[in-house]
């Protein structure tokens, strides 16, 4: 995929290193592979990605992953050595281009593969990297991920892979970087054939080859690496055809063969999601490659057109509702959640790991709007306000940059709660879904960087946001607005704060809807009333004091 977001990236990446260094006070020591596996290398910059096809067999017994993948490229520059990621214990075999068999200087989980033909500018050249091994085993996926090696209540073998922040090297040979999203790509897998494959895309077909079956699935839209799966078990199919903003939506679900009946009932809220999803961020990114919920052994992943599902039929999140105010019981969280990936980290993908909030932030945000679409606006902002309880303000949202380092978990509640109080400041809702529908649409199948999305977000609001955002974002201080009433005036300021942090908040005077503008300096409002009442509009994500 065309780097252009690299330039911007990398400038946009040197302006915040001072800002960091102010606003973290978490301390990290990064590692010669931390830089390797997080930084746009001189290796990774020279080439640019334009088709997978990786081919690969898969012996269940014996947790062990052998094939190649055959990688395309367009030369950028004239250079000879390119830097492709595996991770041990899985190796690397042999690398060839034109027949050539290729020398390689492994370093870690980077492997330098020296080309002995010239790159010519502008050509498209392809390379075949061979590998073998046991991929590393999946402790507690998705968040420990690897290979998940496990069977289900019938003794078939049920396996899945799940990567993201581990990286797409730790089970296949890629350019594990997200900067550069590979155009289009076949994933090709050979297993037992009492058992199926089900990966991104859609299928294409089916080969017999003794006792086992090649499934071979076809991507035709951008793809980032940690969202390229392998769900191999027992599988059955059931298949629906949503009448959606971009035409006909083939949405196909892919189950364990006693849970068949289970997932029909069930699966309902995928089709509501789209319906929901597509209202709030505009069409389905991926129409060409299609829809597809697939069952695995973990919890689930928002796996592009792929999304896997572990939430064992239940509503809410295991059967939880994170909010606490049983509006979070009304849907399955992994439906909605991993689904609403789709546009935020399928369509919309970050350039770096430490910009994760982009995915996360917005998708968390994103399971307040389902709920606004179905229940209303009300039930939406108690959805949203009651996942507070889970945020913690140890570290900030940002990571570190260029050592793959995503930032804090708060990204998810405490970046959900900032959209939300965003979305007051907006004080139109319908301009409010064109500005998210409208950022779909700006970034459509891009790679991007913070820079880009506040760029955005302010240009569309008119609201100069780069305090706000410093303050949310890049600090774990939350504004606390102290205030006193005293002989008809209220007297109030922000506190807590950044400097120059100055956003206006809604307030309820004797009932009666307000805006006030606190700055670090007090300010003083005469009321009409010395016993005045005063409260904060909770949909504001501040802390309040009072003198």
């Amino acid at each position: 995929m065309t780097h252009r977001f690299l330039i911007t990236s990398l400038l946009f990446c040197l302006s915040f290193i001072s800002v960091q260094a102010q606003l973290l006070s978490e301390k990290n020591n990064f590692t010669r592979q931390d830089t390797l596996r997080g930084s746009i290398t001189p290796e990774r910059a020279w080439w640019d990605l334009t088709y997978y096809h990786l081919d690969i067999k898969v012996n269940p017994d014996k947790k062990y992953i052998s094939g190649k993948n055959t990688i395309k490229y367009k030369v950028l520059e004239n250079k000879l050595v390119m830097q492709i990621d595996l991770q041990p214990p899985l190796k690397i075999t042999k690398a060839i281009q034109n027949n050539k068999e290729l020398d390689i200087k492994h370093d870690g989980n980077a492997h330098f593969i020296t080309l002995k033909d010239p790159q010519n500018i502008n050509d498209i050249n392809s390379i075949d990297v061979y590998y073998e091994g046991h991929p590393k085993e999946a402790v507690n996926a998705p968040w420990d991920g690897g290979i998940s090696w496990k069977k289900d209540n019938n003794g078939n073998h049920f396996i899945a892979s799940s990567c993201q922040g581990l990286g797409a090297s730790v089970w296949w040979p890629c350019k594990d970087h997200m900067y550069d999203e590979v155009d289009s790509m076949l994933i090709s897998v050979n297993v037992p054939d009492n058992l199926m494959n089900v990966s991104n895309g859609r299928l294409k077909s089916v080969e017999q080859i003794d006792d086992t079956k090649t499934y071979s699935w076809i991507v035709k839209n951008p793809i980032n690496n940690y969202g390229v799966n392998i769900n191999i078990g027992n599988y059955v199919n059931f298949s629906e055809v949503y009448d959606g903003e971009g035409g006909n939506l083939d949405m196909s679900y892919y189950v364990l063969r006693d849970n068949l009946e289970k997932a029909k009932e069930h699966f309902k809220d995928a089709p509501k999601m789209m319906k929901a999803f597509e209202h709030w961020f505009g069409q389905y990114p991926f129409y060409v490659d299609g829809f597809k919920l697939v069952e695995v052994p973990y919890l689930g992943m928002e796996h592009q057109s792929s999304v896997t599902y572990g939430n064992k039929y239940m509503k809410g999140y295991l059967g939880r509702d994170l909010s606490g105010t049983g509006w979070g019981l009304k849907f399955d969280f992994i439906i909605i959640h991993e689904s609403g990936h789709e546009w935020f980290a399928n369509n919309i993908t970050y350039i770096d790991i430490a910009d994760m909030w982009i995915h996360e932030s917005f998708t968390n945000y994103s399971e307040s709007l389902f709920v606004e679409y179905y229940y209303g606006k009300k039930a939406a902002a108690e959805y949203v306000i009651g996942t507070r309880k889970d945020i913690h303000n140890n570290t900030p949202i940002i990571g570190y940059y260029n050592v793959n380092k995503e930032g804090s978990g708060d990204m998810y509640p405490k970046g959900g709660n900032m959209l939300h109080t965003l979305r007051q400041l907006v004080t139109d809702d319908e301009k409010w879904r064109q500005i998210l529908r409208g950022l779909n649409r700006t970034f459509y199948h891009q790679t991007v960087t913070t820079q880009q999305i506040e760029a955005y977000l302010a240009k569309e609001t008119g609201i100069d946001l780069s305090h706000f955002f410093n303050q949310y974002l890049r600090t774990t201080k939350i504004p606390t607005l102290e205030y006193s009433i005293k002989n008809k005036e209220l007297k109030y300021r922000w506190t807590n704060i950044i400097d120059k942090f100055d956003m206006p908040i809604q307030v309820s005077i004797n009932e009666k809807e307000a805006w006030i503008f606190p700055t670090a300096e007090w300010k003083i409002k005469v009321l009409d009333d010395k016993n005045a009442s005063f409260e904060i509009d909770p949909d504001f994500y501040v802390n309040t004091k009072k003198l």
